[in-house]
């Protein structure tokens, strides 16, 4: 079971020695399509983002850390577009929904250095199914962040991609990218999700450890479509990872979220 390093209290998984093609897109600036110009289903540590104002997609992936970057990291999340401009998707795992504002979001994380800012939780939204009975199907959350400095808010910065619910699994590659929580850089996995279940999707990339729950699944448009986590809270082995098909709840805790003040 993946699960993430955080103090006892919290459950949850961090899965993914992530792997896969360099997904030139997830961390390289190319749209997360590009990414299938490897071998799919390969392990490869993602490029270093360059430098703003050319933000690449990648870097809309970040680590969750506690407190502050010396707290070590322990789930990943990504920005999700909304009005408010403010809001990150993760595993439900991955939060305590009792507000966690000692969880900070770095966006495009690396080597110890946070090129993006650091961005600090100030609500979180986890479904009620999985608050009372940790529904495997109800693995996914969002959380708003605090705006950074001189008032921009974490969109702003580096982006944000499109959480899509209702989409069909298999439809095309997805880019998977995430922190394992062995590593000080992110890893990016490419391949073509498979059902698991009715309400569960799987993925097959080898080497997923701990650290990478909450890690977004994109595809070429840049569309969130799932998010790992789900059966298993992410999967019991390194080389094969879920995420809980995104369906109407999915889609009632975004309204939710991006509708709060």
């Amino acid at each position: 079971m993946k699960r993430p390093t955080r103090p006892p209290g919290n459950r949850r998984h961090a899965l993914l020695v992530v792997v896969a093609l360099l997904a030139v897109t997830s961390v390289s600036g190319a749209g997360p399509g590009s990414a299938a110009s490897g071998v799919l289903g390969g392990a490869a540590v993602a490029q270093a983002a360059p430098a703003a104002p050319s933000v690449p997609r990648g870097a809309r992936v970040g680590a969750l850390f506690n407190g502050d970057l010396e707290g070590g990291h322990f789930c990943t999340a990504s920005v999700v577009r909304s009005g408010g401009r403010d809001l990150v998707l993760t595993a439900a795992h991955c939060l305590s929904g009792d507000g966690d504002t000692d969880v900070v979001f770095v966006p495009g994380y690396r080597d110890g250095r946070a090129p993006y800012g650091v961005w600090r939780v100030v609500r979180t939204f986890v479904p009620r199914a999985w608050s009372d009975r940790a529904d495997e199907d109800s693995d996914f959350a969002f959380a708003r962040l605090a705006a950074g400095r001189g008032g921009r808010e974490v969109q702003d910065v580096v982006g944000g991609n499109v959480l899509v619910t209702g989409r069909g699994t298999g439809v095309s590659d997805l880019v998977v990218t995430g922190y394992p929580n062995v590593r000080e850089s992110p890893l990016t996995c490419v391949n073509r999700p498979t059902v698991h279940s009715s309400t569960q999707q799987r993925i097959e990339c080898p080497d997923f450890t701990d650290g990478t729950s909450g890690s977004p699944w994109v595809d070429g448009a840049g569309d969130v479509v799932g998010v790992l986590g789900g059966f298993q809270q992410g999967g019991a082995t390194d080389d094969v990872s879920y995420s809980a098909v995104l369906g109407s709840a999915a889609a009632a805790l975004y309204r939710e979220a991006a509708g709060a003040s």
